[in-house]
């Protein structure tokens, strides 16, 4: 696992906290580094059990556990009905991905080189998916918009929609799930040869896992990322009223962060050593499931689990700032080569939106 396995300690003292009624901004920061080192496990586990099962079931794995700490912490706040703290984890981890992994990997990839190149019909693949997947996440709160309907403002916790636009949410969710199982056999067997760059994105020399450990670790990553997300998501509306935060910044920005800090440290590292294929394969893939797997999921899910279906409808800001990100992306990944200043201007458009998401 790396660096992460330091933050270990801060599981069980997470839990203890949360026992005892802490503080809720000490809970709040326990369990979210205490979800790292969890996270961290369960990706490492899924990579391990992925390159021992051949590309296509390999791929499913990642599919289905790639992103699991976040889905996994959006249902349980799902759960809670808190509908729009899970919009702005989702959003978050598209911003995240997009412009702050992928900013701080051109820079630090770029630095001291004149430029990078890159694999510019595999990564424009991955950025028009995402432009595609943004859209139609979009869609919803345009129909709103249209029915005269107000969109959610950012420090609402539960707004409920039905009719037109709940439907709509759920015929979009179907269809992204449709389209990016085509996404997966474009890649994994028709243009595999596409995405093949290998690295061993844990360092040169890290001992491979054996299949019944991979298997082990996984479940039991699962089971610790679930208890982290239980007390992380029950100490928001805490640690948002101590630090004088909205719950929407911290489910955007910070728990966004957490889920996958872990993996971005990964793509960063990975593009240092000139990998910046992998890189982008990373960043932006992950944002890809995102935007046309976990908020699907998300949102069929709701139809089952907490107090009502979730419409999938953002507000002003998350809607500006995710399709901004990803025509972003998509401008980024159209020469096949970039240069650190590109970086650089990510990571300076991440902190603007992040400000904004700060004072909304």
């Amino acid at each position: 696992m790396g660096w992460p396995r330091w933050l270990t300690p801060f599981i069980p003292i997470a839990i203890v906290l949360d026992l005892v009624k802490a503080p809720g901004t000490l809970v709040f920061v326990t369990s979210a580094l205490g979800t790292i080192p969890t996270a961290a496990a369960m990706s490492r586990a899924t990579q391990e059990l992925a390159a021992r099962s051949g590309p296509g079931i390999g791929g499913l794995l990642n599919v289905s556990f790639g992103n699991a700490p976040e889905l996994i912490i959006a249902l349980v706040a799902l759960g809670k009905g808190l509908d729009e703290v899970v919009k702005a984890t989702l959003v978050g981890s598209i911003l995240g991905n997009v412009l702050l992994v992928t900013g701080a990997a051109i820079l630090v990839g770029g630095w001291g080189r004149d430029k990078m190149t890159f694999n510019r019909t595999a990564a424009s693949a991955q950025s028009l998916l995402l432009l595609i997947g943004v859209a139609a996440l979009a869609l919803p709160a345009i129909l709103a918009i249209s029915d005269g309907v107000a969109l959610p403002r950012p420090g609402d916790d539960l707004v409920r929609f039905s009719g037109g636009v709940q439907r709509v949410s759920v015929a979009l969710a179907g269809v992204l799930i449709a389209v990016y199982a085509c996404a997966l056999i474009f890649s994994l067997y028709t243009h595999r040869d596409l995405f093949n760059e290998g690295d061993d994105i844990e360092g040169e020399g890290a001992e491979p896992w054996s299949v019944r450990r991979s298997v082990v670790w996984l479940a039991v990553s699962g089971v610790a990322v679930a208890i982290m997300s239980e007390i992380l998501v029950g100490s928001i509306s805490h640690f948002a009223e101590a630090a004088g935060l909205s719950e929407f910044f911290i489910g955007a920005i910070v728990v966004a962060i957490v889920g996958n800090v872990a993996e971005h440290y990964v793509a960063v590292v990975v593009a240092r050593r000139g990998h910046l294929d992998l890189s982008l394969n990373i960043s932006i893939g992950s944002s890809v499931q995102i935007a046309m797997f976990v908020a699907p999921v998300l949102i069929l899910c709701s139809l089952f689990v907490g107090p009502h279906p979730m419409a999938f409808v953002l507000n002003a800001l998350e809607l500006a700032a995710v399709v901004l990100s990803a025509l972003v992306a998509n401008q980024v990944t159209q020469d096949g080569e970039t240069r650190w200043i590109v970086g650089l201007a990510l990571l300076g458009l991440y902190a603007v939106i992040a400000f904004a998401f700060a004072f909304a």
